[in-house]
C-alpha cells in the first residue's frame, strides 16, 4: 500500500516541489492550500488538491476528514505553510501579529491534532515541520515571524519525546533562504509596515541585505529532497539543515558566540 502524504502550502515553493517528490517516489499525495485554481496543474501528476485554510477549523477537520474517508490514513503530515510578516515589532499590528501565529503555528498545531489520532492508530507516523534558520536565529523587523518559527521549534521538541512511545516521528526542517514567494510578501510587508516610520532607515537596511541575499538562494526542489530524506529514513535526526553552506555556518555562530556578539555581527551585515 503506497503511503498517504499530507503536505500544506502545496501551490508553490517548498510545499509544491515537496508534493511533486513524493509523488514521483509513489506517495499518495494530497495537497492543500487556501487557493485550488493555483494546484491545477498537480493533478496531472496524480496528486489530489484540496482547499484548506489553516485559520479555519472547520476547513481543517473537513480536509482531513475526506482524506480519512477516501485513503484511510495519513502516514506522512508536511506542515509547510507559513508567510513572513515583516516590520518593527512596535509597528506590526497586533491583529497582523496574531494572524502570523494564527498561520505558522496555531494551524499547523491544530492540523497535526487531527492528524494524530489515525497515526497513533497504525502504529506509525511522520510529522514534518518546516520551521527556518529563523527559528533559531533572529533578525531586525522579523520579530513576530520568528517568534512564530520559535514557537515551532519549541513545539516540535515537546511534541517529540510525546509521540515517540507510538512510533511517531517529529521532525524540524529548516532551509536557509529559498527561492519562492516568501521574499516577496516579506519584502513588501517590511516597507509598507515600518518604510515610513521611526524605523525607516533600519528597514532600508534590512531591505538591501534581503535583495544581496535573494541573488544566492536555495532551490525549493533541494528542501525537498531535504525533506525526502527525513521521511524515509528508519532513524531520522530531529533537524535537518538546508545544504547551502551559509545556513549551517550560521547556526554554527549562533552556538560558539555571545549574544551581544551576535547582535554586532547580524547589524553589521544590514547596510
Amino acid at each position: 500500500m503506497n503511503k498517504v502524504a499530507l503536505i500544506t502550502g502545496a501551490s508553490a515553493g517548498i510545499g509544491k516541489a515537496t508534493a511533486i517528490l513524493l509523488a514521483e517516489k509513489g506517495y499518495n499525495v494530497y495537497g492543500v492550500a487556501r487557493r485550488l485554481d493555483r494546484m491545477n496543474d498537480l493533478k496531472e501528476l496524480g496528486i489530489k488538491p484540496l482547499a484548506l485554510d489553516l485559520t479555519k477549523n472547520e476547513s481543517m477537520i473537513t480536509a482531513v476528514d475526506q482524506i480519512f474517508n477516501e485513503a484511510g490514513r495519513i502516514d506522512v503530515l508536511v506542515n509547510n505553510a507559513g508567510f513572513g510578516s515583516y516590520g518593527a515589532i512596535e509597528d506590526v499590528s497586533m491583529d497582523d501579529a496574531r494572524y502570523q501565529l494564527e498561520v505558522n503555528v496555531m494551524g499547523a498545531m491544530r492540523l497535526t491534532q487531527l492528524v494524530l489520532p489515525k497515526m497513533r492508530e497504525h502504529g506509525q507516523g511522520k510529522i514534518i515541520n518546516i520551521s527556518s534558520v529563523g527559528g533559531k536565529v533572529a533578525l531586525p523587523m522579523g520579530g513576530w515571524y520568528h517568534a512564530s518559527k520559535f514557537a515551532l521549534e519549541a513545539l516540535s521538541d515537546c511534541m517529540r519525546m510525546e509521540v515517540k512511545p507510538f512510533g511517531i516521528d517529529v521532525i524540524v526542517v529548516e532551509p536557509g533562504a529559498t527561492k519562492s514567494e516568501w521574499a516577496n510578501i516579506a519584502f513588501d510587508s517590511l516597507m509598507k509596515v515600518s518604510g515610513d516610520t521611526h524605523y525607516k532607515d533600519l528597514a532600508g537596511k534590512v531591505y538591501n541585505t534581503f535583495e544581496k541575499v535573494a541573488k544566492n538562494v536555495s532551490a525549493p526542489e533541494n528542501i525537498a529532497q531535504l525533506i525526502l530524506k527525513a521521511i524515509e529514513s528508519t532513524s531520522p535526526k530531529a533537524r535537518y539543515v538546508s545544504g547551502k553552506w551559509d545556513a549551517k555556518f550560521l547556526l554554527t555562530l549562533k552556538r560558539i558566540l555571545s549574544d551581544n556578539m551576535m547582535d554586532k555581527l547580524i547589524m553589521g551585515q544590514a547596510k
